[in-house]
């Protein structure tokens, strides 16, 4: 069978698993993915298997009948776990399966889980096993594309005929009301943190970022958001420590997404490094200002679209474990970016009205 028939091969299939063993961003960009296989198979059990977070943020978008969580962080997974997902994936006799990611435990995931059909996408890599895991696979997309283009062209590629990309997410009522008290239209959400370290702009400039915005726009009101991690609340002390203002306000740690959403579609702008919240801010349609390091495939992070600016820093680390900036603590690409650069894309932002709706 060729890949570009696959799709009429299976569109009888009654049960479809998508395996996607990502984290926050990762599953804001499987969401267009997941509404085109609804779509193209309207009759088909569709189940999801990847992290936790990822699972709740999927539920906001009810695309997926079942969502299976899988732990993937070391100090929380347990074999058993592993071996309990896949005998019950295994009892479940789907039919097709897709692997869109190119991880290898979600390629190996996905060749035991007894599917018939099995469609993955390269990642620019291979291995000698990963035929015998997945028969049909996809070649690697342009680089230049979002990262949810690259799962939709994949699946064009199999036959799919293609939509508007849609990402679909509902925030449920209680999670409007609690965050009702806390957003204005004049509101900047401000998320200073990271899962890498290495991606992040000091406290310090976000400080005087926040200093030079009141300076020319004094009802501009911040709210600062991060998770439990001690990590992150200690950035936010500094932070607080630095802006003793009741203009910035401090979130609760820990919300739950949809409440973290809810604040963020009652905010006129969302401010952060490259991590899971931007994209959760552009897929909700909230305008966004990152900062990113030009080093990878960064572009295909890149929110896109006229309501998000992005600050690029050059970046020489191939790696970051090891790297200079692992030594230091800080990035020192993203140190070079002045305050001045960033509060000018943001007062340009708020002087700007419009949102996008996806």
């Amino acid at each position: 069978m060729s890949t570009p028939d696959f799709l009429n091969r299976t569109r009888t299939a009654r049960r479809v698993l998508v395996i996607d063993q990502g984290f926050l961003g990762d599953a804001l960009h499987l969401l267009p993915a997941l509404w085109e296989i609804r779509r193209h198979y309207p009759r088909a059990a569709l189940e999801v298997v990847t992290t936790p977070v990822a699972c709740e943020l999927l539920a906001l978008a009810r695309c997926a009948d079942r969502l299976r969580p899988l732990e993937l962080m070391p100090e929380r997974r347990s074999l058993r776990e592993q071996l309990r997902l896949l005998h019950a994936l295994r009892r479940e006799r789907f039919e097709v399966a897709f692997n869109l990611n190119a991880a290898d435990r979600s390629i190996l995931l996905t060749g035991l889980c007894g599917a018939r059909w099995r469609l993955g996408l390269t990642g620019g890599r291979w291995h000698f096993w990963y035929r015998w895991c997945i028969p049909h696979w996809l070649p690697e997309p342009d680089p230049d594309l979002p990262v949810f283009e690259h799962h939709r062209q994949a699946l064009m590629a199999a036959g799919f005929v293609l939509g508007e990309p849609r990402f679909g997410l509902e925030v449920p009522p209680d999670a409007r009301d609690w965050a009702a008290a806390w957003g204005s239209p004049s509101t900047v959400h401000l998320s200073l943190n990271s899962a890498n370290p290495l991606k992040e702009w000091p406290v310090r400039h976000y400080a005087q970022l926040v200093a030079q915005v009141w300076a020319a726009r004094p009802a501009t009101a911040f709210l600062l958001s991060g998770t439990r991690s001690a990590r992150e609340q200690r950035r936010l002390d500094a932070f607080f420590t630095l802006v003793a203002d009741p203009r910035a306000r401090r979130l609760p740690p820990g919300l739950s997404l949809a409440q973290l959403a809810a604040v963020l579609q009652g905010c006129h702008l969302h401010v952060g490094p490259d991590s899971g919240v931007i994209h959760l801010a552009a897929a909700l349609g909230v305008p966004t200002v990152s900062l990113f390091r030009q080093r990878g495939g960064y572009r295909a992070w890149l929110p896109v679209g006229p309501h998000h600016q992005h600050l690029l820093a050059p970046c020489t680390c191939v790696h970051d474990h090891g790297s200079r900036c692992a030594v230091l603590g800080e990035p020192e690409c993203l140190v070079r970016v002045a305050p001045e650069a960033v509060s000018g894309q943001v007062l340009r932002a708020l002087a700007c009205g419009g949102r996008q709706t996806r």
